[in-house]
């Protein structure tokens, strides 16, 4: 069956099959899932790699940022109208004049930014690790165009978040070195604030600090990050992750009568972690804190925040789908907030915030579902990514028509620079990719296909290549070390007729957990295995470290070597197919 397309806003039809493969596509992507009735939400918000979430509301508008780390574009930008159904709008980072993460590891480049709307203009505050530091960009359009980041150097630390104070003033919050650059021990933080001028983008050269470890020092919290603060009913709350961003993660809240202290934290922190509970529980969703709140109905507050999912067996916490966006509700008991407050899990269905409001045209980003992005557009879909800045167009989507043309250039995905790489993030534990590809190899040097990518020696890669002057399939599995030499080994190969040198060839990657497949072939639906079981937990974040999750990548590389060559893809196609929705 024929699989309908889900676009850049527009939805086409090429046959009577797409008409069928719109009911598979709405039953994927919109029927209410296992355990989920109607007048309820499906969590994360936001699958697969986007952590770090941040929110504001200007009217009836939500508008969410997420981490990007070293992939192109910076900083994604969503909207919604319900605080459940996010469409990719933009970035705020989307011009390679605006940042360059040459030679930056996966995950250094962009971290946790913060997005606020003051006075008709839209704020987007972040930290732009080893290479430039914290910073602020502003729009009148969140989709952008946004300006070019305003450095603020007097600001050491990460995650700077902005609050527009009722008074008029304006403040700079963010984690920040102990008092004098002095560790009582590992993981010893601040929590920072100064004033800030938002006409010349500013911030005053006095700084306080209004949080000294964490919620009890004597206690050695750490990690505390992620500030941000909010005012109700005359009192400033100050919220923050601490823990650290993995299983001991947690959101803790603190009060004040005024902005610069003293704070006071909650008796009852942390208002979100999901620590303490049973490790063997079903389904777990773990790591959760880094939250933002935002009001919905009036008087009903919500929280976004970031969260894993590992795949069985739970408590090990493998998990390759990096931190993701979810939702959960906030209660204010007593005049302080609680997240999540009915329950001790973090739920995969809570009643809807506010009546559903779908973007036309928007791409399914939670549940399962299906997508087939076949090229044909005159732009790049926004979903996706580069690796790293491109300093040149090596794609293109003009030359062959309805194809997605990409050159074999010398930089490689082990490499520190900008391969030939449009990276799709893995959204779903189980699930599949795959792709058709035009490709004739002139050298052993040279490979096309698809990747799952972790990081620089964390990937398997299946591609066309040669082998002995013939043609041939390839799997690779990369090599965690630094030696110098190989980065990666041949797992299998299987040789090609001559004659299928020049001609398509359908390439796919099962996600099942735990594993991954690989398979190929020359007709639709006649998949040929080439490896059906390939350690998934290689290129889990456990093993593989960082902060970011697995890709999906269309890749061509001519391994060092200069090559005039392309390979062209006609279509990617994306379904996602977790138990836990079922």
């Amino acid at each position: 069956m024929k699989k309908i397309e889900a676009r850049k806003g527009w939805i086409k039809f090429r046959c009577w099959g797409d008409v069928l493969a719109i009911l598979f596509f709405l039953c994927c992507a919109r029927v209410p899932v296992s355990g989920q009735t109607k007048g309820e939400f499906t969590n994360p918000i936001l699958a697969g790699f986007n952590p770090d979430p941040s929110v504001c509301r200007v009217g009836d508008d939500f508008y969410l940022v997420n981490s990007t780390f070293s992939y192109f574009p910076g900083i994604s930008v969503s909207h919604s109208r319900d605080l459940v159904h996010w469409k990719l709008i933009g970035y705020v980072l989307d011009r390679p004049e605006q940042f360059n993460l040459d030679k930056q590891g996966v995950s250094r480049g962009i971290f946790a930014p913060a997005i606020r709307y003051h006075d008709g203009n839209f704020y987007v505050t972040c930290t732009l690790v080893d290479i430039g530091g914290n910073f602020v960009a502003t729009a009148k359009n969140p989709a952008g165009p946004w300006s070019k980041p305003a450095w603020l150097p007097q600001v050491n630390g990460i995650d700077p978040s902005l609050f527009f104070d009722d008074d008029g003033k304006s403040y700079l919050v963010y984690n920040s070195i102990p008092p004098e650059n002095k560790s009582l021990y590992p993981g010893h933080r601040t929590l920072r604030i100064r004033e800030f001028n938002p006409d010349s983008l500013t911030v005053s050269d006095e700084e306080r600090i209004l949080v000294n470890g964490g919620t009890d020092i004597s206690k050695k919290p750490v990690w505390i990050e992620g500030p941000h603060i909010l005012k109700k009913d005359g009192f400033y709350y100050l919220i923050a992750a601490e823990g650290g961003t993995a299983e001991q993660h947690s959101e803790v809240v603190f009060k004040s009568a005024h902005v610069f202290g003293p704070y006071v934290p909650y008796n009852y922190n942390p208002i979100l972690t999901q620590r303490d509970l049973d490790q063997k529980r079903m389904n777990p969703i773990t790591c959760t804190g880094h939250a933002d709140f935002v009001e919905g109905r009036p008087g009903e507050w919500w929280a976004v925040f970031l969260g894993c999912r590992p795949y069985p067996p739970g408590e090990e916490n493998y998990y390759n789908t990096g931190r993701e966006t979810f939702l959960a509700p906030v209660r204010w008991r007593d005049g302080w907030p609680v997240i999540n407050p009915d329950y001790k899990e973090v739920q995969y269905y809570y009643p809807d915030p506010l009546p559903t409001s779908i973007d036309s045209g928007s791409v399914p980003m939670s549940g399962n579902f299906h997508t087939r992005d076949k090229f044909d557009s005159p732009a790049l879909n926004l979903n996706w990514v580069f690796l790293r800045t491109p300093h040149t167009k090596w794609y293109d989507l003009q030359t062959k028509k309805g194809f997605l043309s990409m050159e074999l250039r010398p930089e490689t995905c082990e490499g520190n620079m900008n391969p030939s790489f449009l990276g799709h993030r893995q959204q779903h534990l189980q699930g599949s990719v795959s792709t058709s590809m035009i490709f004739a190899p002139q050298g052993e040097n040279e490979k096309a296909g698809l990747l799952v990518f972790q990081n620089e020696r964390h990937f398997y890669f299946v591609c066309k290549s040669m082998t002995g002057g013939h043609p041939a399939i390839e799997l690779y599995k990369s090599l965690d070390t630094e030696a110098p030499g190989d980065s990666m080994e041949l797992v299998c190969s299987q040789g090609l007729p001559e004659a299928r040198w020049e001609s398509e060839v359908l390439l796919k990657i099962d996600a099942k957990e735990n594993f991954y497949a690989f398979s190929y072939a020359f007709d639709p639906g006649m998949w040929l295995t080439l490896k059906d079981s390939l350690d998934a937990k290689y290129l889990s974040t456990k093993v593989a470290g960082g902060f970011v999750g697995c890709m999906y990548a269309l890749y061509a590389t001519s391994q060092g070597r200069d090559s005039g060559n392309w390979a062209h893809f006609d279509w990617f196609d994306y379904a996602g197919n977790d138990r836990v929705y079922k």
